[in-house]
């Protein structure tokens, strides 16, 4: 293990290291407690190439970020999420890690070595890896390293997890390829893959397709149906696949493997949706056993993925709503066996149904509309929806007529936040479940540009942050909750208008003046930051003339020390300790609209 990374060692202040995982030619891969996440695990990989002389090392960090920001982008629910990417120095050396959710299970090479898995079991493993092919192709990303061990069955649900792309371990064959240019010669291949995993194009000429990944997975499937590795499955002087003297197969299925596995990518499916078609043809077809929590992907409806029900917390006293609800449907059954009512009953669940069912449309269209990541929406409602109903805590909702009525409510808190995101930018909104710390620091480093504190504008932020979310806590440490990437959305639109002179000003005397009063009108959720300089041992007098209650006032020194902070008096006065820029900063916290008076005086 590195001596500078080690077990208790805690990085950029709250990643603290558990163990390491492993190690390559690009560094280590460490197992972490992200103690802004409730010591949640989390998966460092630290990225250190084995590359000569500044150029390489500088050209790799560079591709590596590229990397980076393209997984970044990937938000799957079967695919590790890309927290974030940061620097860290230790001892005076520079470290780049970048930081992955941790998936808790085993990979299928540590599965086959307990179980062997049939026909089905395959199929229905097909059905669920295809669609994550799928989503990362659309994005242009080919794994190019898909093989038993970089495929995790996850422990809370039985779903596979895609893990291991290979576009990080590409970083340093382009840089290898870039020095030999650099340096007059012609450049190798890019050779990628696990041999006899990869396709020949992959391994031999260094080209990729979509369907190499294709090719990849059928030899994955074969694999794990007859327990041998390819080359036990490859005849070395045909290059074809002999697999059936080691299982027998459906023979439309066998089919479709053999032309996934073909030799030349153009004689292979072209996409994942050819395979979907090609599988759900096979007849009869297979008795697949389908894992109850299993997600449905590209649905229609929002659904509401809530924690899974277990434990002692689960068992949870029904509501009185609820309770309410089905002894009204009681009724219905008793009355319908009584005298034959039971269309009743059956109508009126079905319009139930179809009520909440363009509810939910409704909402889902509102989002896609707002371009509103799906995964970062719905932590984000369930955030809210157990911080106001608590005894929900710890339990799924259903899809039952008795839990219509929380389904319901989590839906009207869905709507209000979609009201309220609708006020950040376009071009804001697009980020929100990507902002990361690094995003913060970089803002902040854009308003220091134009010599304004961050204080000042965490000031502003919070005025808009708050005047649309009023029940959150000012106490929160919200950056370590999904409603943080709210606030950070808010100040991304903040600074493009600091940067665009708006919401600030500066404050020049007249000669031989000593008294300026500026006037001006704030919105519910405005602010304004005023920037003048005043020497040391100078007496400053600050008065605010608004309506009562409707202001909050904050005084920053140069050194961006606070003589004042979030104060709702409207005067302050006392001897300045320093020469330099003063940032006085007024924002609203009134409902309505109102006028000021902003009084700097100094002796």
């Amino acid at each position: 293990m590195s001596q500078l990374i080690y077990p208790g060692l805690i990085l950029r202040n709250h990643y603290a290291i558990v163990r390491e995982l492993g190690h390559g030619g690009f560094g280590r891969t460490y197992l972490a407690q992200d103690q802004h996440r409730f010591d949640e695990l989390c998966v460092l990989k630290e990225f250190s190439p084995q590359v000569q002389g500044s150029f390489a090392l500088k050209k790799s960090q560079e591709l590596f970020e590229r990397e980076a920001e393209i997984l970044y982008k990937l938000k799957h629910p079967q695919i590790p999420r890309f927290r974030e990417l940061f620097r860290e120095t230790i001892n005076n050396k520079g470290y780049l890690f970048f930081v992955q959710d941790y998936v808790e299970g085993l990979n299928y090479r540590s599965l086959l070595n307990q179980q062997s898995f049939t026909e089905a079991e395959v199929i229905q493993l097909l059905f669920q890896i295809l669609p994550i092919l799928d989503y990362i192709h659309s994005y242009g990303v080919i794994h190019r390293d898909i093989s038993p061990d970089n495929m995790i069955q996850r422990q809370s649900d039985g779903l596979p997890m895609l893990i291991d792309f290979g576009g990080v371990k590409l970083i340093q064959a382009k840089v290898e390829s870039e020095l030999a240019l650099q340096g007059g010669q012609n450049p190798s291949p890019t050779r990628l893959g696990k041999v006899g995993y990869a396709p020949d194009e992959q391994m031999r000429l260094g080209m990729v397709y979509p369907n190499s990944d294709l090719y990849a997975l059928a030899a994955t499937m074969l694999v794990l149906l007859t327990k041998k590795e390819p080359q036990q499955l490859i005849d070395p002087q045909t290059l074809t696949w002999n697999w059936r003297k080691y299982t027998q197969l459906n023979p439309k299925f066998g089919e479709i493997l053999d032309k996934m596995l073909a030799y030349r990518h153009s004689d292979r499916f072209s996409s994942v949706q050819d395979v979907l078609v090609a599988l759900s043809t096979i007849n009869p077809p297979p008795q697949i056993s389908i894992n109850p929590t299993q997600p449905i992907l590209n649905q229609s409806l929002p659904p509401q993925p809530f924690p899974p029900q277990t434990g002692k917390n689960s068992q949870i006293k029904t509501p009185l709503l609820v309770f309410i609800f089905i002894l009204t449907l009681g009724v219905f059954v008793w009355l319908g066996g009584r005298y034959g009512l039971n269309n009743y009953a059956n109508q009126y669940l079905n319009q139930l149904a179809k009520t909440e069912e363009k509810r939910q449309e409704a909402l889902q269209e509102k989002r896609r509309l707002l371009n509103i990541d799906f995964n970062f929406f719905v932590d984000l409602v369930n955030e809210e929806f157990y911080n106001s109903y608590p005894e929900q805590r710890g339990r799924t909702l259903t899809d039952t007529p008795s839990d219509a009525i929380w389904r319901e409510k989590w839906d009207q808190i869905a709507d209000k936040f979609l009201q309220r995101l609708g006020k950040i930018s376009d071009q804001s909104r697009i980020k929100l479940g990507t902002y990361s710390i690094n995003d913060l620091d970089h803002l902040k480093s854009q308003v220091n540009q134009l010599q304004l504190s961050s204080q000042s504008l965490y000031d502003l932020a919070d005025a808009k942050f708050f005047d649309l979310f009023p029940e959150q806590s000012r106490n929160a440490d919200l950056l370590a909750l999904p409603i943080g990437q709210v606030w950070q959305a808010f100040t991304d639109d903040l600074v493009k208008n600091l940067e665009a002179g708006t919401a600030w000003e500066r404050v020049e005397f007249a000669s031989k003046k000593t008294r300026k009063t500026l006037k001006d009108r704030l919105k519910p959720g405005e602010g304004k930051i005023y920037i003048a300089r005043f020497n040391k041992n100078q007496d400053l007098q600050v008065r605010l003339k608004s309506p009562e209650s409707s202001t909050l006032l904050s005084i920053y020194t140069q050194k961006a020390q606070s003589l004042l902070e979030d104060s709702p008096k409207n005067r302050w006065s006392g001897r300045l300790s320093d020469s330099g820029d003063y940032q006085v900063v007024v924002v609203s916290k009134s409902s309505r609209p109102f006028d000021y008076e902003l009084t700097l005086e100094t002796r």
